[in-house]
């Protein structure tokens, strides 16, 4: 359990890591520092998500993409945290990202699944078709189209 001021502290800090700064060269050469802010879409345990982290490599910076299922997520606040699991050339590999990192660009979701725990570590047992989640139909959408909003007959 945490106090006021500890809350209001990491509060302050998330709003703090909601953009970041990133350099790029104009065509005349010189170099901009461009303020981006980080898009992070809600996102629950099932779901297929695509992670977009920024890599730093010498001067350059690029961003690189990990997609996978979320298979958990941990902690709260500044210490939140989600775990990614994909299939690379047969195996298994499940990686953690902290949500509030600075080094997290954008994270998109893919696909909603169907899942009735927190944890899907029961995912690693499994091999092939069986790894597959159940899509999970989102409140106010009708077989892949959104619903229209309808108008109150006027009187």
């Amino acid at each position: 359990m945490k106090n006021r001021l500890l809350k209001l502290i990491e509060e302050a800090q998330i709003t703090k890591n909601s953009t970041y700064k990133m350099k790029e060269k104009e065509k005349d050469g010189k170099e901009v520092e461009k303020v981006v802010k980080r898009s992070i879409a809600e996102f629950r345990v099932g779901d297929t998500v695509d992670v977009h982290q920024r890599i730093l490599e010498g001067q350059k910076e690029r961003i690189q993409v990990y997609s996978g299922v979320v298979v958990g997520r941990r902690g709260e606040g500044m210490a939140e945290a989600f775990t990614v699991r994909r299939i690379v050339q047969g195996e298994g590999v499940e990686r953690v990202f902290p949500i509030h990192s600075p080094k997290l660009a954008k994270v998109e979701v893919k696909r909603t699944g169907r899942v009735r725990r927190a944890k899907l570590y029961y995912l690693r047992d499994r091999v092939g078709k069986a790894t597959r989640l159940a899509e999970r139909k989102v409140k106010g959408e009708v077989k892949g189209k959104k619903k229209a909003a309808v108008a109150p007959p006027e009187s």
